[in-house]
């Protein structure tokens, strides 16, 4: 009998841990060329499943998520899913740094968690200029229901990704830039691919409200959103509950991604969706309609009109206020950990440059335009023979007083892993740029004009921070950003604008487990593609353990 009960408390135990594995969602996609018309003249896209924009991935906070990709086109293929942390596991981040494209006629499958995050992101191709051509589509991640969210429940969730758009193939962008020549300015701008479009994109009931997920999917432009005649309330900005405030318009900029809460309560007819870019001296406008259940009339064609300049954006950036009451993907309140009571162990500063090399137009950050290897960096490092590959911090925390020239280099920089980091993104240029840190949420602590001095950190309010993983930073000022390297892995830190990726404004930065634990990092999977000099190499033994 004693042994009997032994056995049954060993297959309950049992049971309990299976029933205690976050749960799975399955995915499987089937990549293909085929026609688009974002801008009503037909072109060659990028689909998933048929569709552009792609499929949404629908999750809950700790979903495991498996994606199936087959790669039917007949160029290399990767997926990054920006914004999602992918905590111990840069092995499915999706960049050249990390990852072996899919080779055509061949598939591969994204294992990952989304680890104690909520929110709106999105996914898009990163290989060459493939952006410009579809393989985009949202990524909604619940909280799980013993998380109570700051607001009702929707009577139902809509999608609005918008971007800029070009009419020239990828391929022949990305000629162009191979050339040394700029892809210059978007033909148009496309509301979940279509633009100017007379048919309903959303249908409402009177009296109820409606959570829209707005994402910048585009390569180039800054965009101000606006629903003719109603009120946004902006309850999520990438992951954190915001103070919910009301806005006539919100600058979304690339690589960006806000939920916002609209009531139908206005006159029962059609509305327009309005999208037009920003910071250009040609704007460029363009609408979708939204529709009353019990419409009797035509949207108005007065558009509501966008703000003017970049000081505007820069004020409505720093009214976004992290909502400390709110609860996080976890059960316990946002901003609960004391950044503020952290001392800075290292401040990094980067400032991005352009200039031409042997002719051809480049981009960098501290005068290291970066170049990706054939083989990615994670695993030439994971393979031990990094040194065969990239050198380590071939640039300083502190950039050239003045950069004249370019070097071409794979730019990967060492962070110790568990260290408070200032980051400084210092932008001398005339354009608005936008920058991702794949790996982890950050705090915007400072937006300001000129260029950052230490005596500058009394500007910072920590208490008025968001956390997110995209920030801007606008001509001729600097923006300060915070976070702990408590995710080891190989992290991108890139321009969100595509042409100055593609050109190398970008960069790593390798933190690793000093114990060598696998609570702190992922091994290699075993269906882990490779590539480069480690491709008919021996795999190594597991390092983590």
């Amino acid at each position: 009998m004693a042994r009997e009960a032994i056995l049954a408390l060993m297959v309950f135990l049992m049971a309990t841990i299976v029933r205690s594995e976050d749960p799975y969602v399955y995915y499987t996609w089937n990549v293909t060329y085929g026609t688009v018309a974002p801008l009503g003249i037909p072109q060659q896209g990028i689909l998933i499943n048929g569709l552009f924009p792609g499929p949404e991935i629908n999750g809950t906070s700790n979903n495991n998520i498996v994606v199936n990709v087959f790669n039917n086109l007949d160029e290399p293929l990767l997926f990054t899913w920006s914004g999602i942390q992918q905590r111990k596991n840069s092995w499915a981040d999706g960049t050249l740094g990390t990852q072996c494209p899919i080779a055509p006629g061949t598939n591969y499958t994204y294992k990952f968690q989304v680890k104690d995050q909520i929110g709106s992101y999105f996914y898009y191709p990163t290989t060459g200029l493939q952006r410009a051509a579809g393989g985009i589509g949202g990524i909604r991640v619940f909280s799980r229901l013993l998380i109570p969210v700051p607001y009702a429940d929707p009577a139902d969730e809509y999608w609005v990704l918008i971007g800029d758009w070009y009419g020239k193939s990828h391929t022949t962008l990305r000629k162009f830039l191979d050339s040394g020549r700029s892809i210059g300015r978007p033909d148009g701008i496309h509301i979940m691919g279509k633009s100017n479009s007379v048919e309903p994109l959303y249908t409402m009931e009177p009296g109820k409200t409606y959570k829209y997920r707005i994402c910048n999917v585009g390569l180039k432009d800054s965009l101000n959103f606006r629903i003719q005649g109603h009120s946004m309330k902006l309850v999520e900005m990438e992951g954190s509950h915001l103070v919910q405030n009301n806005y006539d318009s919100l600058d979304v900029h690339v690589g960006q991604c806000y939920t916002i809460l609209v009531t139908a309560d206005k006159e029962p007819k059609d509305y327009h969706l309005v999208a037009s870019t920003r910071f250009t001296k040609k704007v460029i406008t363009t609408t979708a309609i939204i529709r009353y259940s019990n419409g009797k009339g035509p949207a108005s064609p007065v558009l509501p009109s966008a703000p003017v300049g970049w000081a505007w954006s820069l004020n409505q950036l720093r009214s976004f206020r992290w909502n400390l009451t709110a609860s996080a993907a976890r059960p316990n309140p946002q901003g609960s950990y004391h950044y503020g009571q952290i001392n800075i162990t290292r401040t990094i500063k980067l400032v991005n440059s352009g200039s031409r090399v042997n002719g051809k137009l480049r981009y960098g950050l501290n005068g290291v335009s970066h170049v990706d290897p054939e083989t990615p960096l994670k695993l030439a490092e994971y393979y031990g023979v990094a040194d065969k590959v990239f050198k380590y911090d071939i640039i300083s925390d502190n950039p050239p007083t003045v950069i004249n020239e370019l070097t071409l280099a794979p730019n990967v920089i060492n962070a110790t892993f568990r260290t408070f980091i200032e980051i400084i993104l210092e932008n001398p240029t005339k354009s608005v740029q936008s920058y991702n840190l794949d790996g982890y949420s950050f705090f915007a602590v400072a937006v300001e004009p000129g260029r950052w001095t230490p005596e500058k950190r009394s500007t910072y309010n920590l208490l008025d921070a968001v956390s997110r993983h995209t920030v801007q930073v606008f001509p001729k000022t600097w923006a300060a950003i915070m976070l702990t390297f408590d995710n080891a892995g190989m992290w991108n830190l890139r321009s969100e604008q595509a042409e100055n990726n593609y050109l190398g404004q970008q960069m790593y930065i390798s933190v690793l487990s000093p114990e060598f634990s696998n609570r702190d990092e992922y091994n290699l999977p075993d269906t882990q593609l490779v590539c480069g000099i480690v491709k008919d190499l021996p795999r190594p033994a597991p390092k983590y353990h």
